[in-house]
């Protein structure tokens, strides 16, 4: 027998080994079961106050249109919010039933926060969650992305069964019911709804106006609160039911004249006159013009005031006026100005230009080609200068009706955030009121502004030196000194007021 050598031994031992097969050390459990979980998208989601433009950060809530129960359907309207210019309706983008309302009216909404939950029935998709929010502060529900769990694990022969996929929700017990226990009869047994069973929905009917509120502006409001008014009570006679300024008073009318049938001592007769101080907040529109008036003092004024005789103007709106149907459609010195400036800025283009100074280092001056003045209304909300744009391409009966069509906007306050912006030239019209010369105040990025004065009738010499009468207008005019000398500003000034005295001149500038 031959004897095998150590290193043969090792050979044939290395051999044997390679013919086993390979050892399995990852071996897969022999009773395998997979488990699905998913967790449902909630529906409850908070709607947030998008950004309106104009560098809004945040509004004055005026009224809810909608109460918590209530069914909203797509562009329905939700609420109405005052902006530091104009008042916004803000409708429902989706079909669902209000939950929670996260503002009281009189609130200041900010934008990007949570301004209502709207339960938003069935399925959504990933752009309708994303105008919903992200689940902000203050919301009932925040945002949960659908995940799937698979659990692996081994049973015991006890529980082979045939493979299922378990979400939540599913009544697993249902299928076997000789397992499952009966109720105990210590404590209430779950609610279950019968498919066959109607379900109670939130009403759809809209709300009580006492619930909702009346249409008011925030200065209307404030007037009632100031004499202790419900603002429900009083019947409004602007557009929709808006209680107007006037409607207030003669609410406190009707008061002044019911109070004498009530007897009452003669202490209680007299009004009592509160003699402490009160602090109250600024409204919207204040707050608007303190910011604008404060950048305003950065600016160097040149004020510049010379007068018109509108003797000729005035004779021109007297024939338009007889033939006017009604006394809406009166004609005012107002567009024929207007006009007339828009002839003059094209003579003298750097006082519509605009200016950047957001660089110290390196102003840029741009010379605007559209002239579009913004007309200062005194509305019910306050002062507001909505824009008339493209003054030179307009005649001066578009001039008329465009002014009438944006004084109704303003007095209903129907004016939208676009109708303020993109002026280059400012017109104060401080004669609706009264006075004669004043200062206007420029606001950036314009360089000049005018200011018109009531005219009057003064005694003047005519040229064979006798007293006649004579219709003065005072027009004032400020200039930014950093980019307008005093000599153009005075020559732009002239050419308006030859306009004015001379409609002649001003027809044949026209286009």
């Amino acid at each position: 027998m031959a004897v095998l050598k150590p290193a043969m031994w090792r050979a044939l031992h290395l051999q044997s080994v390679l013919r086993q097969p390979r050892a399995i050390t990852f071996l897969r459990p022999l009773f395998y079961r997979q488990f699905h979980a998913s967790c449902r998208l909630e529906v409850v989601k908070p709607f947030l106050l998008a950004d309106i433009g104009e560098g809004i950060t945040e509004c004055q809530l005026i009224q809810w249109f909608v109460q918590p129960g209530a069914r909203v359907e797509q562009f329905d309207k939700i609420c109405e919010v005052q902006s530091d210019k104009a008042s916004v309706e803000i409708t429902s983008p989706f079909d669902g039933v209000i939950k929670k309302l996260h503002c009281d009216p009189d609130d200041m909404a900010i934008t990007g926060k949570p301004l209502v939950d709207i339960d938003i029935e069935g399925e959504i998709s990933d752009a309708d969650a994303a105008q919903l929010g992200s689940g902000g502060e203050g919301g009932e529900g925040k945002d949960k992305a659908p995940r799937n769990e698979e659990i692996d694990e081994q049973e015991d022969e006890s529980a082979k069964e045939a493979d299922v996929e378990v979400t939540p929700g599913q009544n697993t017990e249902a299928e076997n019911p000789a397992k499952t226990p009966p109720p105990s009869t210590s404590s209430p047994a779950p609610s279950s709804v019968s498919p066959d069973e109607p379900t109670s929905t939130p009403s759809s009917a809209p709300p009580a106006k006492s619930d909702m509120g009346s249409l008011a502006t925030p200065a209307v409001r404030r007037l009632t609160r100031e004499h202790d008014l419900d603002i429900t009570k009083i019947k409004g006679t602007g557009r929709d039911g808006r209680v107007l300024k006037e409607d207030v008073d003669k609410h406190l009318s009707q008061q002044g004249q019911e109070q004498p049938e009530q007897p009452a001592p003669a202490e209680s007769q007299v009004p009592s006159l509160s003699r402490e101080d009160k602090k109250v907040p600024l409204s919207p529109v204040q707050s608007q013009m303190f910011k604008t008036m404060t950048r305003a003092l950065n600016i160097p004024h040149f004020m510049y005031s010379t007068t018109a005789d509108m003797g000729a103007i005035s004779s021109i709106r007297q024939r338009l006026n007889t033939k006017a149907q009604s006394s809406d459609h009166k004609v005012t010195h107002l567009p024929f100005i207007l006009k007339a400036l828009s002839l003059s800025l094209q003579r003298h283009p750097l006082l519509n230009a605009s200016l950047n100074a957001s660089d110290p280092k390196k102003p840029e001056l741009t010379y605007r080609v559209a002239h579009n003045f913004g007309v200062a209304i005194n509305a019910p909300a306050g002062l507001l200068v909505p824009v008339l744009r493209d003054v030179q391409d307009l005649t001066i009966n578009e001039i008329v009706s465009t002014l009438r069509e944006m004084s109704d906007k303003a007095r209903n306050n129907k004016l939208s955030p676009g109708d303020f912006s993109g002026a280059t030239f400012t017109v104060s019209n401080i004669g609706s009121v009264g006075g004669g010369v004043v200062a206007p105040v420029i606001t950036e990025p314009q360089v000049a502004i005018l200011g018109i004065g009531r005219s009057k009738i003064v005694p003047a010499f005519d040229e064979n030196d006798e007293i006649v009468k004579k219709e003065e207008l005072v027009l004032s005019w400020s200039a930014d000194h950093r980019v307008v000398d005093g000599a153009e500003c005075a020559r732009c000034a002239e050419t308006l007021r030859s306009y004015l005295e001379d409609p002649g001149s001003m027809i044949v500038g026209l286009r």
